[in-house]
């Protein structure tokens, strides 16, 4: 059975950083691109970004680039988020996502895996 754990969400001030993990159990994580999605109440799921299966490559939505930054541990199954200069805006359930395909990862899915969420909160 499949399953990602999301990690380290919580409250932090506008302009502070926060470092998300997820952790995979169940499928042979070198193999699957990973990703991260968010998601606000009333909005659409949004793409946070991505990393190819090796860590060598990244791709980021528009809204997180230069703030954002992903990165993996194929020895520990685990892939992080971390996120600098927080903005309100950023506020939102973010989810851990896995994909055998780069580019349905990174064009909105669907994805193969997904977890449940943590939240993050951008307070001003």
């Amino acid at each position: 059975q499949v399953q990602l754990v999301e990690s380290g969400g919580g409250l932090v001030q506008a302009g502070g950083s926060l470092r998300l993990s997820c952790s995979a159990s169940g499928l042979t994580f070198s193999r699957y691109s990973m990703g991260w999605l968010r998601q606000a109440p009333g909005n659409e799921r949004e793409f946070v970004g991505a990393i190819t299966v090796s860590g060598a490559g990244t791709f980021y939505g528009d809204s997180v680039k230069g703030r954002f930054t992903i990165s993996r541990d194929n020895a520990k199954n685990t892939v992080y988020l971390q996120m600098n200069s927080l903005k309100l805006e950023d506020t939102a359930v973010y989810y851990c996502a896995a994909d055998s395909s780069w580019g349905s990862m990174t064009t909105g899915g669907p994805y193969d895996y997904r977890g449940q969420g943590t939240q993050v909160t951008v307070s001003s």
